[in-house]
């Protein structure tokens, strides 16, 4: 089970795109913290592991509050039996050297949001000034993969910026990053002309994945593993779907339960609160909910490598869990045939990289001691 922190509100807009001076409104209490803390141990059975993510809002505004729920995780694990590991997702702008010094003495993973060259980034991540923190982000970045070169990057591609996708990829992976995980803004007004465009970018990041992949390089990103997967595991990736509080709650500043990251702040989602613990019924409710299969998607011939199942995204796109944006099916009828296109140019070419890759479950692991022995 992981548990996500909010550790400061949403402000109503996307957590990731808020920055160091925004007044973030109500912020996560140390005892709302300890709380989910004891909560997160209490469902863990001993011996096994929990996750605590911080999130935000920007959540390094809260350093202090990481530092001392990180600390009473330690001292909880010692009665518990249980077992947690951290992981923050930042804007980066707050990362210096005293905090990457405590992520690596303390396993902190760091994962940062990023959306590529300049020209793409700038036109949503401001500072309350209007200025533009893809500058500032570069000396960050390096930080970071210097210090942690497994680090992801998160990039979110909206529709005045997707003519830039291909390029911000491009960028993001000459900077070092290695592990690139791209999501649409599905919220966002998309029109046939930016679908049309997200095509021709889709083609061009197939061209670089196919060169990448024929050069024995290592990367993941994520568009296209996860297309290339739900063609290779087809049941195991159906059943690998949206669990909506069945493996990961989301902890709002005021300590109520909610399913998802997407839903924190709508109470009518709220399925508990660290005080009186998840109430299993809502829960359980809103899962069967989102298991039902939707009208307009039983006769679709990509069903089952869809992401319409996932009801995070659907109420970030269209306010229910119970309806698809149109935005989802446009995207998911454009990328998979370039991603089935681009697996079957390199199965026909019987490449080493990507059939370990896609058809060796060990892969990471094998992968981990190869660059730990070039090392």
């Amino acid at each position: 089970m992981h548990f996500t922190l909010h550790l400061t509100n949403n402000c109503n807009m996307a957590c990731d795109y808020c920055y160091v001076d925004r007044n973030c409104g109500q912020s996560m209490t140390s005892e709302t913290a300890r709380q989910a803390v004891d909560l997160a141990a209490g469902m863990t059975r001993q011996g096994d592991s929990a996750g605590i993510i911080f999130f935000g809002g920007e959540p390094l505004l809260q350093k202090e509050l990481i530092y001392e729920t990180i600390e009473y995780a330690k001292y909880k694990e010692k009665g518990a039996g249980c077992y947690f590991h951290y992981k923050v997702t930042t804007n980066g702008l707050l990362i210096d050297d005293e905090f990457m010094n405590y992520s690596l003495k303390n396993n902190l993973f760091i994962a940062l949001s990023h959306d590529g060259v300049q020209k793409a980034h700038d036109q949503h991540r401001k500072d309350t000034g209007g200025k533009g923190t893809f500058g500032t982000l570069i000396k960050k970045a390096k930080m970071l993969l210097a210090a942690r070169p497994y680090a992801p990057v998160l990039m979110t591609v909206n529709p005045d910026t997707v003519r830039y996708y291909a390029e911000s990829v491009k960028y993001l992976y000459n900077l070092g990053f290695r592990y690139i995980i791209c999501s649409l803004n599905y919220a966002a007004a998309w029109d046939d002309g930016h679908i049309a465009q997200l095509a021709g970018q889709y083609h061009l990041l197939a061209g670089f994945y196919y060169r990448l992949t024929m050069a024995e390089e290592k990367f993941y990103l994520s568009p296209f593993e996860v297309k290339i997967s739900s063609h290779i595991n087809r049941q195991n990736y159906c059943r690998e779907r949206c669990e909506l509080g069945k493996k990961q709650l989301s902890v709002a500043p005021d300590g109520l339960l909610y399913p998802c990251v997407q839903f924190v702040g709508d109470e009518d989602y709220s399925i508990g609160s660290v005080k009186t613990g998840i109430e299993e019924e809502k829960r359980e409710n809103l899962y069967r909910q989102n298991e039902t299969e939707k009208d307009t998607c039983i006769d679709c011939a990509i069903r089952t490598r869809c992401n319409h199942y996932c009801g995070c995204l659907n109420k970030q796109a269209t306010g229910s869990i119970d309806r698809v944006s149109p935005v989802l099916c446009a995207h998911e009828r454009t990328i998979l045939p370039i991603a089935d296109k681009l697996a079957g140019r390199l199965y026909k070419k019987r490449n080493a990289m990507f059939i370990q890759k896609h058809y060796n479950e060990f892969y990471p692991i094998v992968s981990m001691v190869e660059d730990l022995t070039r090392g």
